[in-house]
């Protein structure tokens, strides 16, 4: 079977930008396995759409901005630009307003079948808290 695996990697993150989280988790195998630590929520196909109607509760106008998509056989690594603003609660937080703007590294594992088997991902959270007003900024360079 061939796939082109960074183009799925791009359609993930359009359906999460639409808010689509049912078809964002059809791309992912039932044995998925998420290895970025979230606390409370399970490395699982489940934990992880849990988690992006979290997101998408806390910033309903998150947007993931694909900047580069770079494929090498199974694997795909795409550097995001991820926006929005708080307006929900966010991790036990109450909702600040405020926008963010963060930078996050994605790499997926694809099974034969073109569906994603496991995840590694980086986010910028300490950038994300400072722009949040949960952590005070350090002072200007």
């Amino acid at each position: 079977m061939s796939t082109d695996h960074a183009a799925t990697a791009r359609r993930l993150y359009e359906l999460i930008n639409a808010g689509d989280i049912g078809g964002f988790s059809n791309h992912l195998a039932n044995d998925f396995v998420e290895h970025e630590v979230t606390p409370g929520l399970a490395p699982t196909k489940a934990g992880v759409g849990d988690f992006f109607r979290m997101q998408r509760a806390a910033f309903p106008d998150l947007h993931m901005d694909v900047q580069d998509v770079f494929a090498s056989g199974s694997k795909v690594v795409a550097r995001v630009r991820y926006t929005g603003t708080n307006k929900g609660e966010f991790m036990g937080m109450p909702a600040s307003g405020k926008k963010v703007d963060v930078s996050l590294i994605d790499m997926f594992l694809f099974g034969d079948d073109g569906l994603v088997r496991e995840h590694w991902g980086v986010i910028d959270a300490l950038a994300m808290m400072q722009q949040m007003g949960a952590i005070p900024a350090g002072p200007s360079a």
